[in-house]
């Protein structure tokens, strides 16, 4: 149970970045509005938990008042019964909304897929992957642009990096890192034995000039001519840039546009998203060292899903989720369905750590 009290300071906060916006137009006043719209949403679940508890006190004094009509208290103790049963319930959705937030969670994303053991099958169903999750992004009304690709011969990919665009992406996304198993007859299959093949997905927050700082000077950037297919510019000119930061050895490398500024820009925009992820993971390890067990961790080593094809079926290792969906969750409309299970663990572990920690 939430106590009033702290009820009453997320009030109190409201009301006063509500006072500061109204006198305040400098710079703050982006800072302060981003709270107030992030409080939102808790302060009008703890004000439908204040309104029912101060009903339950009204209707419990009304159905225990011996003077009151018979039928008044009945129906009072009906209407008490209803919001004792319901109060629990709300009061949970408010400790889900209280839970601390992940800074990146409400910003965009970058999504890597690439191709794991499996050679060409691996390819081939990273492509499905990428068009799993190019559909799941329409659904949700985010951008969807790839940045960089290699092809295999068959079509599939190697690798490929997606930048989507999009309020909360990362918040969803990031249940995705791992590694994505498929089993499945291969279409290069002549005998129609089932093989097991695996792509690797990571997810990583968007990075901002505020989230990461980089001195020009870390970097190292080397510009080359662009190779493969790619149109008259291909090794032609000096297009294709390597942008390597010197402190950690991330090295990023870019060549899919004519114009050297734009494949710089693309460039620095995935170095800082992965030198941000490798803080961040070092970080939630930290973290995990204090604990058992890690939630939402992205290690990308671990196997979490499972999709086989001849049962139609899909498995989320780290919930023990399965559905016999297959095709659906192929094209992102029940891949939700995963995602948003995943969110629920994920909140109600924390909510036990927190309880655990009042408890202690």
């Amino acid at each position: 149970m939430i106590a009033s009290a702290q009820i009453d300071r997320i009030l109190d906060r409201y009301a006063e970045i509500e006072a500061r916006m109204a006198s305040d137009a400098g710079a703050s006043f982006a800072r302060l509005a981003k709270e107030y719209a992030e409080l939102g949403p808790i302060v009008a679940k703890a004000r439908e938990v204040l309104s029912m508890r101060a009903d339950i006190q009204n209707l419990t004094a009304m159905s225990t008042d011996m003077s009151a009509d018979a039928e008044l208290r009945s129906m009072a103790g009906d209407e008490l019964v209803d919001l004792r049963r319901r109060l629990p319930e709300v009061e949970r959705e408010l400790s889900i909304l209280m839970l601390p937030k992940d800074a990146a969670d409400s910003g965009s994303a970058l999504l890597e897929i690439r191709a794991g053991t499996g050679g060409d099958e691996a390819a081939l169903f990273a492509g499905d992957l990428l068009r799993m999750y190019q559909r799941y992004a329409q659904l949700q009304g985010w951008q969807f642009e790839v940045m960089s690709e290699s092809e295999s011969d068959l079509g599939g990919y190697k690798e490929v990096i997606v930048s989507v665009n999009g309020a909360g992406v990362f918040a969803k996304l990031k249940y995705e890192s791992g590694v994505h198993r498929v089993q499945r007859v291969p279409a290069t299959e002549a005998q129609g034995r089932i093989h097991t093949s695996a792509a690797t997905v990571a997810v990583m927050p968007e990075a901002g000039d505020v989230d990461i700082d980089i001195n020009e000077s870390d970097l190292r950037i080397d510009v080359y001519r662009a190779s493969g297919a790619g149109g008259q510019h291909v090794n032609k000119t000096e297009s294709a840039v390597r942008i390597t930061h010197i402190p950690t050895g991330v090295v990023v490398a870019m060549q899919e546009e004519k114009s050297q500024h734009k494949n710089k820009a693309k460039a620095m925009k995935i170095l800082k998203a992965r030198i941000l992820d490798a803080e961040r993971e070092r970080q939630e390890k930290e973290r995990a060292a204090d604990r058992k067990e890690q939630v939402g961790s992205g290690d990308r080593s671990e196997r979490i899903r499972t999709y086989n094809f001849p049962q139609g079926r899909c498995t989320d290792h780290r919930i023990n989720l399965t559905l016999y969906e297959l095709d659906q969750v192929m094209q992102g409309l029940s891949l939700g369905k995963i995602i948003d299970a995943l969110v629920s663990d994920d909140q109600a572990k924390k909510l036990a750590m927190l309880d655990e920690s009042a408890a202690a």
